[in-house]
């Protein structure tokens, strides 16, 4: 039977594929077969999300059994330059997934028609103001590749797969603004594959529980903000919570992020369009954030989130005009070259807005290391900069199971000292990690806004006291732990042992009188 309820269905679409994402890749590793399943995935949607944009523009103009599909090549070029304005790209009716897919098992040379329109989608967008937002967006879907067979006939015949599976998914009809379905399918897939690729595919992804509470801290007391950042992007996952907490409409001038691996940063592009956040809407970079940031027009920024890598290494004081950049000389000195997680802090701290709030899942060991880390946390409790510190529970994110914590960063603060709120417990265990649930979320949101001492919970530590402790950061420096041990009674303990004692005796003397018959017994039966 069945499901009949929104989530049921939803699960049951996720099961279906997940399954279909590992019966197709076969041999080839999940994490890398990930860019078919995806890439196959945006072009299904960016067809239809293309065809209902024009079909809504005809029909609403009188036409109302126009079907952008059944249009000749010939008859379509007539709105190109109007569509690409509006959408970003084009794509030519002959192009569209349902048609490719239509004639795939008779085209011998899928590999080769597949190759050309995604050369097409992307080259339509040539010359204006989209093209950086469409520029390789298909170079991870080879089509050409090995990983889907020896021969052409064989990689046709796993393009055919490709393209009945990801067509058959019921991702519910553009023009009845069931659009969500596209993302919320890639954020499963995303998950699906992180979870199953150990570090390698999880360090790229945030769970999405994560993202949201992030997401959520940045904008308490908001409806709107103007832009929002992440400066170690991923796949987008943090930057696309905001349209979930806010509204799309209400990240005012839109999503803006910078990610240094060139696969992830083209998934993130396409989760991007996926979420039908426009391409004038987002603007992603591919770079190294920290030697060359790519939104210095930009800046500053009212929401910051970000999941930084951690303890990577960087060129810091190897680079003689780090020192001098002005986002890290404020501090005086530069994070270890061993470890940049204080860089990214530095980076997102110097493009933080005035009125805005920064949210950065943290290493552990930049809250208390000495050397350079501490020098850039006395600059920062001396600043009043920090807002909040947060530990979360272990074993949350993919690839780690360390217990990481979360640096919130304001520049206009009330008060001269910092929150310390201890989360470690805030989880249930789902499967072999552990999950944030929607209650523990709240109940972390709630101790944020409240502000107020909670026993083993909540502290709030003046500034001055932080740098008695050597400018210590840790949650649990200021948060004392529950005791969980047995309280034990000490008078009554010992009314205990007194009785055992005392019964021991007892005992002792019953035994020796046993004892001493036996040997009375004895002693008889051998005289006689």
């Amino acid at each position: 039977m069945a499901p009949t309820t929104k989530e049921g269905q939803r699960a049951e679409l996720h099961k279906m594929i997940w399954r279909i994402a590992n019966d197709l890749r076969g041999s080839v590793d999940g994490w890398d077969f990930k860019s078919y399943v995806l890439g196959m995935l945006f072009y299904r949607f960016v067809s239809e999300n293309l065809a209902a944009y024009i079909n809504k523009g005809e029909r609403d103009a009188g036409d109302v059994g126009f079907d952008y599909a059944r249009l000749p090549d010939a008859d379509a070029e007539f709105g190109r330059s109007e569509t690409v304005a509006e959408k970003g790209f084009y794509i030519l009716p002959s192009e569209l997934f349902t048609n490719v897919r239509a004639r795939a098992t008779k085209d011998e040379n899928l590999n080769e028609t597949l190759q050309r329109v995604f050369k097409n989608i992307e080259g339509s967008a040539l010359g204006t103001d989209s093209e950086d937002d469409l520029k390789g967006l298909f170079d991870d879907l080879d089509v050409n590749s090995n990983k889907l067979g020896s021969t052409v006939a064989k990689r046709n015949e796993k393009l055919v797969k490709l393209l009945d599976a990801i067509g058959d998914l019921p991702l519910g009809d553009l023009q009845d603004n069931s659009i969500d379905l596209f993302g919320d399918a890639y954020e499963y897939l995303m998950q699906m594959y992180a979870a199953n690729a150990g570090k390698s595919g999880g360090e790229y992804y945030t769970p999405q529980e994560v993202s949201e509470l992030l997401a959520r801290i940045t904008v308490v007391g908001k409806t709107a903000v103007n832009k929002v950042y992440d400066p170690a992007a991923g796949s987008g996952s943090l930057l696309l919570k905001f349209a979930k907490v806010l509204g799309k409409e209400n990240v005012r001038q839109g999503f803006y992020g910078q990610e240094i691996n060139l696969n992830t940063f083209n998934l993130a592009r396409i989760n991007m369009f996926l979420h039908d956040i426009n391409y004038e809407k987002f603007n992603l970079a591919h770079g190294d954030t920290l030697i060359d940031p790519a939104h210095w027009d930009d800046e500053p920024f009212e929401a910051i989130v970000s999941n930084p890598p951690y303890s990577i290494k960087w060129d810091g004081d190897a680079n003689p005009l780090l020192i001098n950049d002005e986002r890290f000389a404020p501090a005086g000195v530069l994070a270890p070259k061993s470890k940049a997680d204080l860089a990214f802090t530095m980076h997102i701290l110097s493009w933080l807005a005035v009125n805005g709030t920064a949210a950065i899942v943290e290493f552990p060991g930049v809250l208390y290391r000495g050397g350079a880390e501490q020098k850039i946390r006395k600059y920062l409790i001396d600043n009043n900069y920090v807002d909040a510190v947060l530990q979360l529970p272990a074993d949350l994110f993919f690839g780690t199971t360390i217990a990481t914590c979360i640096i919130v960063l304001k520049k206009s603060k009330t008060d001269n000292a910092v929150l310390f709120i201890d989360a470690s417990a805030e989880f249930t265990r789902v499967g072999n990690k552990n999950k944030l649930t929607p209650d523990h979320q709240q109940n972390i949101l709630r101790a944020f806004e409240q502000r107020k001492d909670e026993d083993h919970f909540v502290k709030v530590v003046p500034n001055e006291h932080i740098a008695d402790n050597s400018y210590n950061i840790a949650v649990s420096s200021y948060v004392e732990q529950e005791d969980t041990r047995e309280v034990v009674d000490i008078d009554a303990l010992e009314l205990d042992i007194d009785r055992i004692v005392a019964r021991q005796a007892v005992l002792r003397t019953e035994i020796d009188a046993i004892v001493a018959d036996l040997r009375g017994s004895r002693a008889t039966g051998g005289a006689s």
